[in-house]
């Protein structure tokens, strides 16, 4: 049988199978012999050994599209980083370092601006020109309104998606617009492992329908770019990638430099200025960082 590992606590697997439910799982001794650890989000193998009471060992953690180690989690398909559109106001410097983070990780993101029913049309036009030119899909959604939601439902069709984003932008609400029974769901864990409001600091899937799963990952609320020289920073900014080969020098970082045609990009309004004011502030924070 096979399922998603949605929870892992204290050596405990929670394994959703889809049509079948919730098991709670030990991993066989053979991960340990091997030092293999599952993880969240590892689509794996369990025997079940009480149908009644939901209980069975995983046999088997199935090849991993990719994994993380901060939050520790796998098999991501696409990031939902969900910022609020205001109250308060996002931070768009923030949002950039999310986007060079998951690109670092090879993983596609979708920008979802919450509480959409603060701003005027013309405003959500304006968000979604600033962060369609990096090649992200700009939703907007309101979860006191309860709307978008179906959009995100078909974004998210058939993928397993980590909710990434700041405290305080209605990531929970939206997920629970999602799947109205996100919470029956998590208490059926917690009864199980009888931790309640502990277990909220971990890393928790969400089953939405189908195939399609969310992750509440906490881990993702503080993050900065890992091992990344400042040198490396431009490539992270796709919109620059048409521009910087027509630059006067190669190697070029589009800060000081001279016949830069990324900085002409951004004067003649090609490229979209506060993304260029985030790259800055990110570049002087990469060139000012210590080395040990």
């Amino acid at each position: 049988m096979q399922g998603k590992i949605l929870k892992a606590i204290s050596g405990f697997y929670y394994v959703h199978v889809v049509g079948s439910g919730i098991y709670e799982c030990r991993a066989k001794g053979i991960f340990r012999r091997q030092a293999v650890k599952p993880l969240v989000g590892d689509n794996v193998e369990i025997a079940v050994i009480s149908e009644e009471e939901k209980t069975g060992n995983v046999e088997n953690v199935l090849p991993r599209k990719n994994e993380l180690l901060r939050p520790a989690v796998a098999n991501i398909d696409m990031a939902l980083v969900i910022f609020a559109a205001a109250s308060p106001e996002p931070n768009f410097g923030l949002l950039d370092r999310f986007l060079v983070f998951l690109q670092m990780q090879h993983i596609p993101a979708t920008v979802c601006f919450n509480k959409m029913e603060l701003l005027q049309e013309q405003q959500r036009g304006q968000l979604a020109e600033v962060y369609g030119q990096c090649g992200c899909p700009v939703l907007f959604s309101s979860a006191l309104h309860h709307a978008g939601i179906e959009t995100l439902k078909a974004a998210l069709q058939n993928k397993t998606a980590a909710a990434c984003g700041p405290s305080g932008v209605g990531k929970s609400s939206l997920i629970n617009l999602l799947q109205p029974k996100a919470g029956m769901e998590t208490g059926e864990i917690s009864r199980k492992i009888a931790r309640g409001k502990q277990t909220t600091r971990h890393t928790q899937v969400v089953h939405i329908e189908g195939s399609s799963y969310i992750m509440d990952t906490p881990g993702f609320s503080s993050l900065f770019p890992p091992d990344m020289e400042k040198e490396e920073l431009s490539s992270y900014y796709p919109e620059f990638a048409p521009y910087a080969p027509g630059c006067r020098f190669h190697g070029c970082s589009h800060i000081n430099e001279p016949d830069c045609k990324v900085k002409q990009a951004v004067a003649e309004g090609a490229i979209h200025p506060l993304r260029y004011q985030n790259y800055k502030q990110l570049y002087e924070e990469l060139k000012g960082r210590r080395k040990y």
